[in-house]
């Protein structure tokens, strides 16, 4: 039903989210996190379906809990550096453009022919780094 009113719509800034983690995970402070397909929070890696969610503020030890047992902070909406894949490196040219998930510090140039998900936008490259939004 749509409003008739005004409403008071609850808010979060959302630069720091506390997310629910998955069943048997480790995340480390710094690292790219993703929603796996159910939703909980885990470390980047090469697999489709994964949506990136930002880096980690805090690690998290959920290696022994079931789905939603922990929960990491989550920073976003910054601009982060990480690794950047040596066998598909990001170029100057990627800027602007999307770099793909490697694994929880790495990001690479193409999707490797359908098997990694995005991690973001290109903004700089630098010789130890990709700057990614």
């Amino acid at each position: 039903m749509s409003a008739i009113q005004d409403r008071n719509t609850p808010f979060k800034d959302g630069e720091l989210m506390p997310l629910l983690v998955a069943a048997a995970t480790l995340i480390y402070a710094g690292t790219i996190v993703v929603a796996n397909a159910a939703g909980f929070a885990e470390p980047g890696s090469t697999a489709t379906g994964l949506a990136y969610l930002g880096r980690a503020d805090t690690a998290v030890d959920n290696s022994v809990g079931v789905a939603g047992a922990a929960v990491v902070l989550v920073r976003r909406g910054k601009v982060f550096k990480f690794a950047n894949a040596g066998a598909d490196p990001v170029t100057q040219a990627s800027v602007g453009r999307l770099a793909y998930i490697v694994d929880d510090q790495t990001v690479a140039a193409t999707s490797g022919t359908g098997t990694r998900s995005a991690a973001g936008i290109v903004l700089g490259v630098e010789a130890d780094g990709v700057w990614i939004q």
